[in-house]
């Protein structure tokens, strides 16, 4: 399930909610079933599952979805499925009904196929004919103000998967290149540390610090690090005081998005697990969920127990909005993050 927070959109029918949905999701739905939560006629919040297959029950999934929605705080909520009707109406009438029962209004609830609509509330032909009713998207003002804020929508979800993908040809082999170089040099490192330094952990610290600050510094000037210098980042992320370093560093920024988009492109797949989490936690905290979400389906499928990418799964799957978080990561002790809830202050 993908649940995204974006900045709002009005609405005013129909056809600019529908406009709108890929913009809250990053990408056009296609054989899905979103709930778009609103407050007044402001979106606030969407979340998208992928219809269940035809002999699968789809309450349990859409209890999920109806929980997502309610801890958004929304006052209420319209339904879109995506595909042929034997598959939509289903999943549509199991997430109304669910809705329902958390308390939320249903505003609508509308099919979408090749470029027409319908209404499962409507039954004025006259307004919802039987043969659907054609919209326009790339006319429509809900559009033009999402793209003016800069969102964007990928043409389906197979595009946003492919944004995280690893480089292959002769860029993985580069890279395959200077991570066995990196991995000699993170050797040496520790082996020439003082031995009042255990195991060389504040040798590694020091270096990854630096590592870290370094990358930032030239993501802000708009450069891009060379093959050595992310597998020198990526190994010394595999140290935990190293990678929630980088953790407490990062934020919705989009700069920090296009940091851990690029690492975690190149990274190998052993060194994968802190930058996928790392991009996952950017992604969310800037309302990207499905980006969150692929990243840390790449993430897990590779490191299925890395710990941080696991929290976050949780947090996405349970639609917790990132200002309920703010100020999160803080650190208690040294090498120990804790989340906290959110201050006044804000973030730090």
């Amino acid at each position: 399930m993908t649940s995204t927070e974006r900045p709002q959109l009005a609405v005013r029918s129909p056809a600019d909610l529908i406009a709108a949905v890929p913009y809250l999701l990053g990408f056009h739905p296609a054989d899905s079933v979103v709930a778009v939560a609103l407050r007044g006629r402001q979106i606030i919040f969407a979340a998208r599952a992928d219809l269940p297959e035809p002999s699968t029950d789809p309450l349990d999934r859409a209890r999920h979805l109806a929980g997502v929605i309610h801890r958004q705080g929304a006052e209420a909520a319209t339904v879109v499925g995506y595909g042929p009707p034997d598959r939509v109406t289903p999943s549509v009438d199991a997430v109304r009904a669910a809705l329902t029962a958390v308390g939320l209004e249903v505003l609508d609830a509308l099919r979408v196929t090749d470029g027409r609509w319908w209404s499962y509330l409507c039954t004025e032909a006259e307004c919802c004919p039987p043969e659907g009713r054609r919209y326009d998207p790339t006319v429509s003002r809900v559009t033009a103000s999402a793209v003016f804020a800069g969102q964007v929508a990928l043409p389906d979800r197979a595009a946003l998967v492919a944004q995280v993908a690893p480089v292959d040809g002769p860029a993985r082999d580069a890279a395959r290149a200077a991570t066995a170089r990196a991995e000699r040099r993170l050797a040496e490192l520790v082996e020439q540390a003082p031995e009042s330094d255990l195991l060389g952990a504040r040798s590694l610290r020091t270096a990854g610090v630096a590592a870290i600050r370094e990358a930032q510094r030239r993501q802000r000037r708009g450069e891009r690090l060379d093959d050595d210098e992310v597998a020198w980042l990526t190994v010394l992320m595999t140290h935990l005081p190293v990678r929630d370093h980088a953790w407490e560093r990062t934020d919705g920024r989009d700069r920090d998005i296009a940091l851990w988009t690029d690492v975690l492109r190149r990274a190998e797949p052993e060194v994968v697990a802190a930058p996928g989490a790392l991009l996952a936690f950017a992604a969310w905290r800037a309302g990207q969920g499905a980006l969150a979400a692929v990243a840390l389906e790449r993430t897990l499928g590779l490191h299925p127990d890395y710990s941080l990418a696991l929290l976050l799964d949780d947090l996405l799957r349970r639609g917790v909005p990132p200002a309920e978080l703010d100020g999160w990561p803080s650190v208690g002790m040294p090498g120990v993050i804790r989340p906290r809830k959110r201050s006044r202050r804000g973030r730090r």
